[in-house]
């Protein structure tokens, strides 16, 4: 299926690893040239050299904190005038909620309500004019099912998801459209980390982590990042633009209800 979106420049946040990796990856095998982006540079070399050893775009990295002024700057700066943009950010560990001092609340706000919000500000005027406008949010299965742990990554990312209910329709007319992907239980090092977790706490080896947390899941797997990069590519499409203000789950039916 040809999305319509060949020649479209996108920003996709900390796409150096992961799941934005993968949709920055499903982005430029459909002809889209990506600002990618990280912290770490020897990462974010190897995720640009594999896209550009496979599909023929433009690939720009940037190396920056996008939750800061200055990161956010810098990809601003790499595209500025982007079609297709990607929010995504890594979250707060885990942690009991009693332990969350004041400034590591601020900070988790910052990084998964915040920040969006603000790149969203700096280039949904621009996408109106052009009359072509593509946002993914990168958010969470815990925004509609909350995971123990996660309340400051859950609150955070269910704000970001409130309040742009708000702004997607009105910029629906203009072709603009404002969607959130919530991943269920995916192969990336966030999962890793809750693996360990459990590790830690329960003494299980890692394949039995994994076999007890794929047990939760319907499918009985965990995702695989790729098929998330698909989702988002096509919620960027040019035939996707009756699709706006939506949250598509994606996490193996291991949310249990209808709506």
């Amino acid at each position: 299926m040809d999305l319509g979106i060949s020649g479209k420049h996108a920003i996709v946040c900390a796409s150096s690893k992961g799941l934005g990796r993968a949709c920055a990856m499903s982005l430029a095998e459909n002809g889209v040239s990506v600002v990618i982006n990280g912290r770490d540079q020897k990462a974010l070399d190897a995720t640009a050299r594999d896209i550009e050893g496979a599909h023929d775009v433009e690939v720009i990295r940037v190396q920056a904190d996008v939750s800061t002024p200055e990161g956010q700057r810098a990809l601003l700066e790499a595209c500025p005038n982007p079609d297709i943009l990607i929010n995504n950010n890594g979250g707060p560990p885990f942690k009991d909620f009693r332990e969350l001092s004041r400034d590591a609340m601020v900070a988790g706000v910052t990084m998964n309500m915040i920040t969006p919000i603000e790149l969203i500000q700096k280039v949904i005027d621009g996408m109106a004019e052009r009359r072509f406008g593509r946002i993914v949010n990168v958010t969470s299965l815990s925004v509609k099912m909350p995971i123990p742990g996660l309340d400051l990554s859950s609150g955070a990312r269910a704000g970001l998801t409130s309040f742009l209910a708000g702004v997607a329709p009105k910029v629906a007319e203009h072709n603009v459209t404002i969607n959130n992907i919530l991943p269920g239980f995916f192969l990336t090092d966030r999962q890793n980390a809750a693996l360990n977790k459990a590790m830690e706490e329960r003494g299980l080896s890692l394949e039995e982590a994994i076999t007890e947390r794929a047990a939760t899941v319907p499918a009985k797997r965990f995702g695989d990042p790729a098929e998330f990069g698909e989702a988002c590519a096509f919620l960027c499409a040019a035939q996707a633009g009756y699709i706006t203000g939506q949250n598509l789950l994606i996490d193996g039916g291991r949310f249990p209800g209808a709506f």
